[in-house]
């Protein structure tokens, strides 16, 4: 088990460099069933300072078009949670040192069994662990298990948060807090939320946790609004979309040209047309 958290080893060396980090969202066996093992090094070459790697469920309730189509495909090419933790193995017995977390839907988990998920986790090196079903006063198990393994349990809130959300949080979130930027489900926007520095402050009021924020996140633009506000953006629908209009031989290339033009706008004012 790692003495150290590799999540906030990751935040802390952004501010260290005073970066923006961003964070992509693939799920596992999308496109096809083994392009995760090409698409993560990629994403790493193109800027990401961690991967959040989505487990496929067949109702993903939190989740867009896009990423509901993108667990179908994948659970057509027979992914299952076992498939995603040996995806994890891999991909470090590849190299991949960056921050591994798993976005997953309670129940595939609670099939698998909680505590021989977590025990797997460590051992194929994924780093923390995001429910977005799963409500922190429902959590006791999860929490006491990630906890004794060293691994982080991520929670998401999002603008309809009570305060009491928050502080529940808070008190159980270890290494960022997801703050979601919209009412709704994932997927690409135009723009972002004009009172999101707001429902930002309201966050940072009760944790000093990093905060990563997702959902609409799709243009350098975008980041470049979350600078100052965040420490990480989330990238999911827009790679996804992205990777879907390419064959399978061009994909890790759109993968970490996609990657490399959202860091323009973490790393420059005026970000301007992509690259590829």
């Amino acid at each position: 088990m790692r003495r150290t958290s590799r999540i906030a080893d990751a935040f802390a060396a952004l501010r260290a460099r005073g970066q923006l980090g961003i964070i992509p969202y693939l799920t596992i066996g999308y496109p096809q069933r083994e392009s995760t093992l090409e698409l993560v090094p990629a994403l790493v070459r193109g800027g990401a300072c961690a991967v959040e790697l989505g487990i496929p469920f067949s109702d993903p309730l939190a989740d867009g078009v896009t990423i509901q189509r993108a667990s179908h495909v994948a659970l057509a090419n027979g992914v299952t949670v076992r498939f995603c933790l040996e995806t994890a193995a891999r991909l470090r017995e590849q190299g991949v040192d960056v921050p591994l977390v798993f976005m997953g839907y309670f129940n595939p988990l609670l099939q698998y069994g909680l505590e021989r998920f977590v025990h797997a986790c460590v051992e194929v090196g994924v780093d923390g662990v995001i429910v977005p079903d799963l409500p922190p006063n429902e959590s006791d198990e999860l929490h006491a298990l990630c906890r004794a393994a060293g691994r982080d349990l991520i929670f998401m809130v999002a603008p309809t948060s009570t305060d009491r959300h928050l502080r529940e949080v808070a008190a159980r979130a270890s290494g960022f807090v997801y703050c979601v930027s919209l009412t709704g489900v994932t997927g690409a926007r135009e723009r972002l939320p004009d009172d999101l520095p707001a429902f930002l402050q309201r966050v940072r009021a009760v944790t000093a946790l990093p905060l990563a924020l997702g959902f609409g996140i799709s243009r350098p633009e975008h980041v470049s609004q979350a600078r100052g506000l965040v420490d990480a953006v989330v990238v999911g629908s827009a790679l996804l979309d992205r990777l879907a209009g390419e064959p399978p031989e061009g994909q890790a290339a759109a993968a970490e040209s996609f990657i490399a033009w959202l860091r323009q706008g973490a790393d420059a004012v005026a970000p301007v047309g992509e690259g590829s």
